[in-house]
């Protein structure tokens, strides 16, 4: 009886005994934490990468989407931990987008923005993913806040580069602390090769475009219809007294503009209507003509404009032409609709509101459609671009 109590509390001992290992086992030790920060230097403090190819992510984890790459020995500013994950001053290449409609350009100055409202929020950038698509907010910035424009622009965002406050973030395990910022350089001087016989190629720069500038085409589109103006005026004169010399001029410097867009494609077509006048004008100079031959040949001569005009639906009536679409540059929550016209290739041209009789008419049926608006062309400083206000809308196909 006594051997097999002594049996049941040996058994009952080495339970006990393999409760206590598994719990040392599965309980995390309390001191990793602290090791990893005993073996961090102070904040800021710059790192080498340990690896290749290792991401640089939008947040303190996998789940968050990719920035960029670095390589073995490159080197970032580090300004914080969090978990297993360093925050870093984006490193060069990074950029990040802002929406379009906070954001005004100065003409003068077509690389800076400014930014005109509050709490406007940056997201951080990837090459991978449109802007809608990239939603981890870096910072926010408020009016009169100044932004470096990358020269592009996609949707209704500008990329910029990354602004003073904004971080991305990567694996700490990748990087090697070398020291603090001011003791180790940030930029590694380049190493110097040994010569080969094969030359080095340089490296192709990317061209950058400054944003695009609807103001422009605008002003442009407002002197056009001044001197076709002027030209109808020196049309209802007699013959005798028709002078279009400055007219064709200022034409023809409409037309030379790289950047008037649509306006110098109707100088070139005036030029070539103005053309035809002149021709009768010579004509009635040389060949004593009756009144009513002279009125025949002008006539043929307004009709021939006439059947060339027909081919650019109404092209004097439109303030623009493009594709119907909504915007909400505005947010949903405004009373009146703001709509975007879009070019062939898918860009924005301008932004449009509708007036009078617009008001009336159901403009969905209009949407993805390429339409002519007949209005007045107003700048627009929200998009530093044009705003047509359009009482009437054409479906041109």
């Amino acid at each position: 009886m006594q051997s097999h109590i002594n049996s049941l509390i040996l058994v009952i001992l080495a339970g006990l005994a393999s409760i206590s290992f598994a719990q040392e086992v599965v309980t995390p030790p309390q001191e990793s934490v602290s090791a990893i920060e005993e073996n961090v230097p102070p904040f800021p403090y710059i790192a080498q990468i340990t690896g290749d190819k290792v991401n640089i992510r939008s947040g303190p984890g996998t789940n968050y989407y990719a920035c960029g790459k670095l390589n073995k020995a490159d080197r970032v500013k580090v300004v914080g931990i969090q978990f297993s994950w360093s925050r870093i001053v984006p490193p060069a290449g990074s950029f990040s987008w802002i929406s379009k409609q906070y954001v005004s350009i100065d003409l003068n100055n077509p690389a800076v923005g400014t930014v005109t409202g509050d709490g406007v929020r940056v997201y951080a950038g990837s090459d991978k993913l449109k802007p809608i698509h990239s939603e981890t907010v870096q910072l926010k910035l408020n009016k009169g806040d100044k932004v470096g424009l990358l020269g592009k622009e996609e949707d209704d965002y500008y990329k910029i580069s990354p602004p003073a406050g904004s971080y991305l973030w990567v694996s700490t395990r990748y990087t090697e602390p070398l020291g603090a910022v001011g003791e180790v350089p940030l930029i590694v001087e380049p190493r110097r090769e040994p010569k080969v016989d094969t030359p080095a190629v340089a490296p192709t720069k990317a061209p950058t475009r400054a944003p695009t500038d609807i103001a422009v085409e605008a002003k442009a589109l407002k002197a056009y219809y001044a001197l076709q103006k002027q030209a109808n005026a020196e049309r209802a004169k007699p013959m005798a007294q028709q002078n279009y010399t400055n007219i064709k001029k200022a034409l023809a410097e409409i037309a030379r503009n790289k950047e008037a867009g649509k306006a110098a494609r109707y100088s070139e077509f005036t030029l070539k209507q103005i053309k035809g006048f002149e021709l009768a004008l010579e004509v009635a100079k040389e060949v004593p003509l009756q009144d009513a031959q002279l009125q025949r040949i002008q006539e043929r001569i307004e009709k021939a404009s006439a059947t060339k005009l027909s081919e650019v639906p109404d092209l004097g009536r439109f303030a623009v032409i493009g594709q119907l679409q909504t915007s909400s540059i505005y947010g949903p929550e405004v009373e009146l609709k703001h709509y975007r016209i879009i070019d062939d290739s898918g860009k924005i041209i301008c932004y449009a509101l509708p007036s009078g009789p617009a008001l009336k008419v159901d403009l969905s049926k209009f949407l993805g459609r390429k339409v002519g608006l007949v209005g007045t062309i107003k700048p627009h400083p929200q998009t530093a671009g044009a705003l047509v206000r359009f009482a009437e809308i054409v479906e041109l196909e």
